[in-house]
């Protein structure tokens, strides 16, 4: 079978790690909500993710992230994994609830102090920590109250990252404020897929909106609190490739662009919104907000690019875009439905560089869903395996090419709450017994772990 299939560069972690400088910084990903569990323990208040995982049917598998990996019980193991996996960083994400339930009662010390152990957890083993400080886990509090379509929410999370900043930042000098504001904006507002649940296009681009002027206020909170601060914000961006020559679908690979890509990039390169857009979105955006971005920067010191595949697409007239995507004859595909296509890292990093110019670059995620079992106390994912191999060989000949890459990041470092999906999906190059809590090196891990020894 194709995905059992090894690259050339999964059999030698050696030579593939020859393309990156000593400098470059590898290391895996996660988020609070997917891995932490202890949901309600000292003084966390519950998240829209608390809150969404109890409506009947929003949950593929009717699970929670109420106990997922017990990382708040187990970081010190999966630290000391990480080490022994040879990581130069870790990302890791802030639950706003945990430290901050409401966004005005002030900071609940006991949460912020598992961040505080984290971090000094971390520089122990020589693991540079990279905080993300919104990963999709809103206080519910602050969604009843409007949640991210209210002006003041922006402010509560400056409050919020003004008070991690000013806790962590003696020890954290790398900041991203916003994981995908796409996948917040539309999969939560319009799609109604994830938290909160919502399903207005009208309401998906304001909240977009918002999030842009939350990156904006959150990094000034951050630079105000943390001497010498690197703060940049993480897309989830891909190739977006026509289906075939015809003119409709041309036009359909430009909406999809300006929707995932350019309605991110341009503005936050100091661009304001993109004018094909603007026109496309028509009545459904406030004027106001178009207004507002022509002064709009979004100061990165970086960027991160969350990549998982392309796009290929035709004209498809009732969707939102007036665009359907394409199945690839004969391609490989995650079990997330996701087309296993490592030249588009290349590609995307690429074009970002030369059509925005970037300080720098961090690939923030990159990773498969498989099928993984545990049998007799190991796991293979030669999928996996392969899926890291050739998309880390991408990364070398984006760095090349003259791509300001300086770090890559695997999703994930453990299987965890996919979100909607539950627990049907395992990311992990270390696999978890949701039952026991025991953790295993996959073979993926295996593999990362020469190639990281080999440089």
């Amino acid at each position: 079978m194709a995905d059992l299939i090894l690259s050339s560069r999964a059999d030698d972690p050696a030579a593939a790690a020859r393309g990156f400088p000593r400098t470059f910084l590898f290391g895996a990903a996660t988020s609070a909500y997917q891995i932490e569990g202890a949901h309600d323990a000292d003084g966390k208040e519950p998240s829209i993710w608390d809150a969404f995982c109890r409506k009947p049917g929003a949950i593929e598998d009717g699970s929670t992230g109420d106990i997922a990996c017990d990382h708040y019980h187990r970081y010190r193991e999966d630290v000391a994994r990480m080490a022994a996996l040879g990581m130069d960083a870790y990302r890791f994400s802030i639950s706003w609830p945990r430290v901050m339930g409401s966004g005005t009662s002030g900071v609940n010390a006991r949460g912020l102090d598992f961040y505080d152990r984290l971090v000094d957890a971390l520089l122990e083993r020589g693991i540079r920590p990279f905080a993300t400080i919104y990963h999709w886990d809103l206080p519910q509090r602050l969604q009843e109250m409007g949640g991210w379509a209210r002006a003041e929410t922006v402010e509560r999370f400056a409050e919020f990252a003004s008070a991690v900043g000013a806790t962590l930042g003696d020890r954290v000098r790398d900041w991203i404020t916003v994981n995908e504001p796409e996948v917040i904006a539309f999969v939560g507002h319009h799609q109604g897929r994830h938290a909160p649940g919502l399903r207005d296009p009208r309401l998906a681009l304001r909240v977009a909106h918002q999030l842009l002027l939350a990156h904006r206020a959150a990094a000034a909170a951050i630079r105000s609190e943390v001497r010498h601060a690197k703060v940049g914000i993480s897309l989830n961006l891909a190739p977006v490739h026509p289906a075939s020559d015809a003119e409709e679908d041309a036009a359909a690979a430009q909406r999809v662009d300006g929707y995932l890509n350019r309605w991110y990039l341009d503005p936050l390169s100091g661009r304001g919104y993109p004018g094909d857009m603007v026109d496309w979105y028509g009545e459904l955006l406030d004027p106001e907000a178009v207004e507002e971005m022509r002064t709009y920067t979004g100061d990165l010191d970086f960027l991160g690019v969350n990549y998982y595949s392309r796009q290929v697409v035709r004209g498809s007239p009732d969707s939102f875009l007036a665009s359907a995507q394409v199945p690839i004859r004969d391609a490989l595909y995650t079990t997330m439905g996701w087309e296993v296509y490592p030249r588009g890292l290349t590609e995307i990093l690429q074009r970002v560089s030369r059509d925005y110019g970037p300080r720098a670059i961090y690939v923030t995620e990159n990773g498969a869903s498989f099928e993984d079992e545990s049998r007799n106390g190991g796991v293979a994912d030669p999928a996996r395996t392969s899926y890291l191999a050739e998309h880390l060989g991408e990364s070398a000949r984006a760095l090349g090419s003259g791509v300001p890459l300086e770090g890559y990041f695997v999703w994930s470092l453990l299987d965890n709450f996919e979100w909607s999906h539950g627990y049907t999906k395992r990311f992990g190059i270390v696999y978890v017994d949701y039952a026991t809590q025991r953790r295993i090196d996959k073979e993926s891990a295996s593999w990362y772990r020469r190639f990281l020894a080999a440089r």
